[in-house]
């Protein structure tokens, strides 16, 4: 088992027993690794302690962090680098294909992609030669990253590659990597969804948006219910943070990914941009 795994595993455990408050030692043994162990290979893969994330999982519910997010997007950009958030929130370049381009579906790209373990379970990465085009996490064991990629971009040709996929993965969840220039993104999708997706880069880790807020931010106010879909077929995860988006009632919403999911990916975030 590999270090992602057992951090995967770790993660879901916390998840899954947050109100027995698990210690140290449970999570380790269920890792089969010794608590100091354990503690330090969290530490370096997720970004924070174990106690810090449980403590983040536990008190943080969703409602109380919208109320203590940014109120609107407008305003996100004043915000700069001053949150604590990893920095490739900040360096994310977002190119969209041409209108003639989407309408060929990605005919004359060469398409590489690679599988790579994470905490948050295995994802998918692949890339075109102008960015990443696809960040997506598998949970089924039949689910094949060829016919994944090639509903996106028909007539593109796809081969397995590791082109810089693991550099992003080390940027992303190791504490010891960091992005050392922006990275591309290079994403097929209608004019609506990429004004969606465009908004959800501005909104910083450790803070939160409603559907209602994304669509006033791109001047459609009344597009809450279009929003959403155009969240939901976000080709990117965790770089376009869709995770961050929840409903003004608190509830977390949708997430393509599994709830559990982004309520951890959330709770870690929060963990991370908290002082002290």
């Amino acid at each position: 088992m590999s270090d992602y795994q057992r951090m995967a595993k770790a993660i879901d455990y916390l998840v899954r027993h947050r109100q027995r408050q698990p210690s140290l030692e449970d999570v380790a043994q269920y890792v089969h690794l010794s608590p100091s162990h354990f503690q330090r290979q969290f530490q370096r893969w997720v970004g924070v302690s174990p106690k810090r994330y449980l403590q983040a999982l536990t008190v943080s519910d969703a409602k109380a962090l919208l109320a203590r997010s940014t109120p609107t997007l407008a305003v996100a950009d004043q915000l700069g680098l001053s949150s604590a958030s990893r920095l490739y929130d900040h360096f994310i370049q977002l190119e969209a294909m041409t209108p003639g381009e989407y309408q060929r579906g990605g005919e004359g790209l060469h398409i590489q992609y690679s599988l790579h373990d994470t905490p948050f379970g295995q994802a998918l990465l692949a890339s075109t030669q102008r960015g990443l085009c696809c960040f997506n996490f598998i949970d089924s064991d039949d689910e094949v990253p060829q016919q994944t990629l090639q509903a996106q971009w028909p007539k593109a040709g796809i081969v397995a590659g590791l082109a810089n996929h693991q550099a992003i993965v080390d940027a992303l969840f190791s504490t010891a990597g960091k992005p050392d220039s922006p990275l591309s993104l290079h994403v097929r999708g209608t004019n609506f969804q990429i004004q969606v997706w465009r908004a959800l880069l501005r909104i910083p880790a450790g803070s939160l948006s409603t559907y209602r807020q994304v669509a006033q931010a791109i001047n459609r106010p009344t597009a809450s219910r279009a929003v959403g879909q155009a969240i939901g077929a976000n080709p990117v995860g965790l770089l376009i943070p869709c995770h961050r988006v929840i409903r003004e009632s608190g509830e977390l919403g949708g997430y393509r990914w599994g709830l559990e999911r982004k309520q951890a990916l959330l709770c870690l975030e929060e963990a991370q941009t908290q002082p002290g």
